[in-house]
C-alpha cells in the first residue's frame, strides 16, 4: 500500500488509504468483492513550532496500477438478483473479475460446433491455463472426477474432461438446481463438500474435447443431466451498469429459426457483436417465460440497433439495454420486430429453498 508524504505546515496528518481487494470472483454480497474503504488517523495535536513559510504544497501519489484486463466490473446488487419475478440472476461469474469473464461469441448456449447433430449446452469462457475457477453460487459437490457425461467415474476418455457439478442450496419453482465446471487442469474440491459462492473448486484447463485452455460452463435444473440443460446467460448476474438482450425469432407460422445470425450494434461506440439463434436439437431448453432463443448477456447499458437478414431482406430495430435488467424483443418474420414482454407469471417464477436433506442424484 501506498500512503501519503508528510506535508510540513506547521500541521502533521498521516492518512492511510486501504485497497481492500479479492481474487474471489464477483460475489454480490456473499462473499468478498473488490471494495475500497478509506480509514482516517485519529486527529493528531496541533503544534505551532514556527511560524509557517512559503514552501509549496508538495502531495505524493501512489503509482497508477495496471490496467484492468477488462471493462467487466461486479454489480453492486446481491445474488439473487432480479428486478421482476420471472428473472433468475442467481448465480455469479465463475473466473474472477480481474479476467475477461463472458462467454466467446462462437461458443455460447445453443452453438453447433463440428457436426450438425452436436449443440452446445453451457458457455465457454475464455481463460489462462491454472486461472481459478469458482463456485457460482452456495451448494454442495455432487461430482468431482472424470466421466461426467458419460456418468461414469475416472473416464479419461470423457468429452467433460476434469470436471465439477454442485448442487445449490437453492432451486427454482421448487425444484433442484445445478452448475457444472468442465475441462479444468486440476480439481480442488471433493463430493460432498459443502463450498460457498467463490470459494475456489479448480483451475482451467484443457482436458476432454476441447481446442484450448477454457471453462466449460452450465446451468441444469431439475435434474444433473445433459439434457436438462437452460442458457447461463440468463442464470449469471449481469456485470454493474450492464444488462440482458433476450430474444425470440421465428418465421411467420411461429417456428424458430435457427442459426440465424443477428448483427447488435452500439449507437454509441459503434462497436458491433454477432450473434446466432440457437441451432437444432433435443439438448437445447427454452427458459419458461421467455422462450427465447437467443441471449447475448455481455452489454453495456445503452442503444443498439439490431440487424438481420429474413427473406433476402435486412430488418432492423432498436433496443436500449439497461443496468442489471433483461431487454425482451421478438421477431415473427414479414411481421417484423416487437419489444411486447411475454404476460407476467405466478409469483412461483421466485426462487425456493430446497430442504437440506433432499437426496443426491
Amino acid at each position: 500500500m501506498t500512503g501519503f508524504n508528510k506535508v510540513t505546515v506547521t500541521l502533521k496528518v498521516t492518512v492511510t488509504l486501504i485497497v481492500l481487494t479479492s481474487c474471489a470472483p464477483a460475489v454480490y454480497g456473499v462473499s468478498p468483492t473488490a471494495v475500497f474503504a478509506g480509514e482516517t488517523a485519529a486527529p493528531q495535536e496541533v503544534q505551532l513550532d514556527a511560524p509557517p513559510t512559503p514552501e509549496p504544497f508538495r502531495l505524493t501519489l501512489p503509482t497508477p496500477g495496471a490496467e484492468p484486463v477488462s471493462g467487466w466490473r461486479p454489480p453492486l446488487y446481491p445474488v439473487p438478483w432480479a428486478l421482476s419475478p420471472y428473472d433468475h440472476f442467481y448465480f455469479v461469474r465463475p473466473i474472477a473479475a480481474d479476467e475477461v469473464n463472458w462467454p466467446l461469441p462462437d461458443y455460447r448456449y445453443g452453438g453447433i460446433f463440428f457436426a450438425g447433430n452436436i449443440v452446445h449446452t453451457g458457455v465457454d469462457i475464455d481463460a489462462p491455463q491454472g486461472t481459478p475457477v469458482y463456485a457460482a453460487g452456495p451448494g454442495t459437490v455432487v461430482w468431482a472426477d472424470w466421466g461426467l457425461f458419460s456418468e461414469t467415474p475416472g473416464n479419461q476418455s470423457d468429452p467433460y474432461g476434469l470436471a465439477v457439478a454442485i448442487r445449490h442450496d437453492f432451486g427454482y419453482q421448487g425444484q433442484q438446481l445445478y452448475t457444472v465446471y468442465a475441462h479444468m487442469s486440476k480439481i480442488t474440491t471433493v463430493v460432498g463438500q459443502h463450498l460457498n459462492t467463490g470459494d475456489q473448486l479448480g483451475l482451467v484447463g484443457s482436458t476432454g474435447a476441447t481446442t484450448g485452455p477454457h471453462l466449460h460452463f452450465e446451468v441444469r435444473y431439475p435434474n444433473n443431466s445433459f439434457h436438462d440443460t437452460y442458457n447461463p446467460e440468463l442464470w449469471i448476474a449481469p456485470p454493474e451498469g450492464w444488462g440482458v438482450l433476450v430474444g425470440r425469432l421465428t418465421d411467420n407460422k411461429n417456428k424458430t429459426l435457427q442459426q440465424l445470425e443477428v448483427f447488435v450494434k452500439s449507437e454509441t461506440t459503434n462497436e458491433m457483436r454477432v450473434i446466432k439463434t440457437y441451432g437444432g436439437g433435443g439438448a437445447i431448453n427454452h427458459d419458461p417465460y421467455y422462450d427465447e432463443n437467443l441471449v447475448l448477456g455481455d452489454l453495456p447499458a445503452g442503444v443498439y440497433r439490431l440487424t438481420l437478414r429474413f427473406d433476402d431482406k435486412d430488418q432492423q430495430t432498436w433496443v436500449e439495454i439497461f443496468p442489471g435488467q433483461v431487454t425482451y424483443f421478438t421477431f415473427k418474420g414479414t411481421d417484423g420486430f416487437d419489444t411486447t414482454r411475454p404476460p407476467a407469471p405466478k409469483l412461483d417464477f421466485l426462487p425456493t429453498a430446497i430442504p437440506t436433506d433432499t437426496p443426491a442424484p
